[in-house]
């Protein structure tokens, strides 16, 4: 069950940036959690899965686009809890599946497509419903998973770290994990969010909502690229840099943007002399497969 995963490992990351400017940088590889549910959401997932068996439900139902980790993920979680798996999935079918959706579809999820129109209706009760009543009985999760369930899932982040550190820094989507990660630490660190959306600061209000009383964080709006699954030449370089010398594959859309804003403000001095940060390494490589073409493109020179 998802309650015996082991801890995930915490990396030293040493070279010539870190050791000039006297800082200790671990990464916290919750991207080696599980091989397809992986990072942020096994977190996310595990106490949504718990809930739904308990309450007897067979078939699970959520939401994503066209490359969601989410998807992907919820897939190969009800696959291997022996769940069904419905996935709403925003836009029109495009056939050959991209390898997001033909994983999805290979651990058994049925995919139903609905217009851009239909799919802001997901958080209505009447479209829920609606769907209730062609597809039968379900387990509601929202888009990205994130929920109370995901929120506790996330508070189990931080308990694992095993050094003293004075900063955790993590990618900023939803805000469901990084609301976690918050709440477990009850304001005895710096916690400082990388939002990979442009004009992040609405998530203010969106990761308030998620907590039951007021927390100090900063979210750092300075490295989205422009916004969500926007990259530019510089990041894709600095991706390919960091994992020619620490063997680490970073995402383009999350934790690429989070690890380059990091580096930037050690450079900039925003980080004391003799700190130690964790950063928080959320998953999501599957998408490296849908910016394979776009990263290649700008390695090139192009646009």
């Amino acid at each position: 069950m998802f309650e015996s995963a082991k801890p995930t490992p915490l990396v030293l990351i040493e070279d010539a940036i870190t050791s000039k400017a006297g800082i200790q940088l671990f990464l916290k590889r919750e991207d080696l959690i599980h091989p397809f549910i992986s990072g942020n959401k096994w977190r996310k997932l595990k106490y949504n899965l718990i809930t739904a068996k308990k309450l007897g439900k067979k078939r699970l139902l959520t939401f994503g686009g066209a490359f969601s980790n989410h998807i992907y993920a919820t897939a190969a979680a009800a696959k291997d809890y022996h769940f069904e798996s419905i996935g709403i999935i925003r836009g029109e079918e495009h056939l050959p599946l991209n390898p997001t959706l033909s994983f999805a579809k290979s651990q058994g999820m049925e995919l139903i497509y609905v217009s851009r129109e239909d799919y802001r209706r997901k958080n209505e009760l009447s479209f829920i419903e609606e769907l209730k009543h062609q597809y039968g009985d379900f387990y509601l999760i929202p888009e990205g998973g994130s929920n109370e369930e995901a929120i506790q899932g996330c508070t189990e982040i931080s308990p694992e770290i095993t050094v003293d550190y004075d900063t955790i820094c993590c990618a900023v989507g939803t805000g469901c994990t990084i609301a976690g990660i918050i709440q477990s630490l009850e304001n005895k660190k710096q916690i400082l969010g990388f939002p990979a959306l442009k004009g992040g600061d609405f998530l203010y209000q969106d990761i308030n909502a998620f907590l039951k009383k007021e927390y100090s964080y900063q979210l750092i709006n300075d490295y989205h690229f422009g916004g969500y699954a926007k990259i530019k030449k510089e990041l894709v370089e600095f991706i390919d840099r960091f994992q020619e010398q620490h063997n680490i594959q970073l995402d383009p859309i999350y934790t690429g943007k989070m690890i380059y804003g990091i580096y930037d403000l050690i450079q900039k001095g925003f980080f004391e002399e003799g700190e130690t940060i964790v950063a928080i390494h959320t998953g999501g490589l599957q998408g490296i497969e849908g910016m394979k073409e776009k990263m290649e493109k700008l390695r090139k020179g192009k646009n």
